[in-house]
């Protein structure tokens, strides 16, 4: 049982905090009962696992503990004021392992035959795109494509924002330019949202191949995204704000598509 937060395991793990240190050693954090139980389904390699019994919330920890430590992850108990130390929610529930980072490529996306991707560029808020990604699941995409990326996707709050959900969707981590030509190869249909569109989001057809493709929270998607794409659409905006917060709109143009696709 670990009782110092100076222990150099506890320090260790501190570090994969920060961005540098994480892509230094292609490792990142898993914290919590829901984001390791779908952790667990994935391809994910678990190298160790904190436990803080004393922090636990319910009673199925012990099974989750059991069957990653059968996966190979080595077990680590600690205090909760240790815990705590290098936990990154207010309220821990004493569950944090530590990961090797797994990498999908675009030639690894599962084959479609009505491909449905979102292209998330330069998201500036891990919160942002953890949200994004809950939504992608919900609305079972194919693929989110993050371009030109501001934040990585193994940032903790990315993790701890997405429940999980990133090791549900396939992420793929990449330039701009790659992904466009990619998407025009495979002959897939961007669509973008501006307030200058003349076209509502509920009145082009998005039952065919398609990419939403959703821009930085400041200032949108690049001049290249948005004069590019192959449909450009708005949602109605009938108070004072101009915008909706980006995964916001990200929900409510991937559930349009869900919608068209079903019949409904």
């Amino acid at each position: 049982m670990i009782t110092s937060r100076q222990n150099p395991r506890i320090k260790g793990v501190k570090k994969l905090w920060k961005r540098g240190e994480r892509e230094a050693q292609d490792r990142f954090l898993i914290e919590g009962y829901r984001e390791l139980t779908r952790a667990l389904h994935s391809a994910i390699v678990m190298e160790t696992l904190l436990i803080s019994p004393e922090l636990f919330l319910g009673s199925n920890e012990e099974a989750l503990i059991e069957k990653w430590e059968r996966r190979g992850a080595t077990m680590i108990p600690c205090n909760g004021e240790v815990f705590r130390s290098v936990s990154y929610r207010d309220r821990p529930d004493g569950l944090l392992g530590v990961a090797k980072q797994h990498h999908f490529f675009l030639e690894d996306l599962p084959a479609s035959s009505n491909p449905f991707y979102v292209v998330a560029e330069a998201i500036e808020k891990p919160g942002n795109l953890g949200t994004i990604l809950r939504s992608a699941d919900a609305a079972h995409v194919d693929g989110v494509l993050v371009c030109d990326r501001c934040t990585d996707v193994h940032n903790p709050n990315v993790v701890r924002s997405s429940v999980g959900t990133l090791f549900t969707v396939p992420v793929v981590e990449e330039e701009g330019e790659v992904v466009w030509s990619w998407l025009k190869k495979k002959g897939v249909a961007i669509l973008a949202a501006t307030p200058h569109a003349d076209v509502l989001y509920t009145e082009v057809d998005l039952t065919g191949p398609i990419a939403i493709a959703v821009g930085t929270e400041q200032l949108g998607l690049s001049q290249k995204w948005m004069e590019g794409a192959d449909l450009q659409v708005k949602i109605p905006m009938l108070g004072v704000a101009d915008s909706l917060n980006v995964a916001m709109a990200t929900t409510l143009l991937l559930f349009e598509v869900v919608r068209q696709r079903s019949g409904a």
